[in-house]
């Protein structure tokens, strides 16, 4: 308990210096922000645009569509807040050995990673997220029950862990490679699918999705839960068994390439 106590404090402080940082340039912020909305509602447009010429699309209805497109971006949202600075490590901290300064503290080295910065652009993600959750309920696309709501919450936290597993994966892999941008960049194009029914895609990419980058547990999965009260088991359970699976490899192969990493030289 102690230890967490002084992790728990240790963030506190790297995020208070950070927002100094980021209060010396208020308009970077806010150019942040609404890119990140205007990106929102590009993808809103396509599904409407899609709706007024298919009424139901794989038997989904529009409010049930709209409704995973949220659910989706809750916990990418969280992971894109908190976690945003293992891009970093995949850009250019391995390539540029700027990834030194970490190994010279008395800390954990993924604690540090994360804690040093926090991407607010990712509000927008959240609020778009939160306002389609909240409109599934108002329109009773989503029936709201004490369990579901603990199972809603319990989901959110297990979709933030994949996407965050699957970033460092996609991070860790710079230790042999040096540069992993490329790859990152390309999964997380991929993880736009998972906003969506995995049923309407062709086989490879279901497959993809439900396996190699499973982002289709992070949204379609457990949202069925709650749109069409599928199987617990299969939903809800298998999105954090898929979770802690893909946190111990990412966590065990993030620190297999910290004993292969190399400073740069000069």
């Amino acid at each position: 308990m102690k230890k967490i106590s002084r992790y728990m404090r240790l963030y506190r402080i790297f995020a208070v210096q950070y927002m100094k940082t980021v209060m010396q340039s208020k308009v970077d912020f806010f150019i942040g922000l609404g890119g990140f909305l205007i990106s929102q509602a590009a993808g809103l447009a396509f599904l409407y645009l899609v709706f007024q010429q298919i009424p139901t699309m794989k038997e989904w209805t529009l409010e049930q569509l709209l409704f995973i497109y949220g659910f989706a971006q809750i916990p990418r949202g969280i992971d894109h807040l908190l976690t945003d600075n293992l891009w970093m490590v995949g850009w250019q901290m391995v390539i540029q050995g700027t990834f030194d300064k970490y190994m010279l503290r008395p800390m954990n080295l993924f604690f540090q990673i994360v804690c040093e910065k926090i991407q607010f652009d990712a509000v927008g993600e959240l609020l778009i997220g939160i306002l389609f959750v909240g409109r599934a309920v108002a329109k009773g696309v989503v029936q709201v029950t004490p369990l579901k709501v603990l199972f809603f919450f319990i989901s959110m936290i297990a979709g933030s862990v994949i996407y965050t597993s699957v970033k460092l994966v996609l991070a860790s892999i710079a230790f042999w490679v040096k540069d992993s941008s490329p790859i990152m960049t390309t999964a997380y194009d991929v993880a736009d699918f998972a906003k969506y029914p995995v049923e309407i895609y062709a086989k490879p990419i279901q497959i993809v999705l439900m396996t190699i980058l499973p982002f289709a547990f992070v949204a379609y999965i457990p949202s069925t839960y709650f749109l069409i009260d599928a199987n617990i088991l299969k939903t809800i359970a298998a999105e954090c068994g898929i979770a802690v699976i893909f946190w111990l490899f990412s966590y065990h192969l993030f620190k297999k390439g910290l004993t292969i990493y190399e400073s740069a030289g000069s």
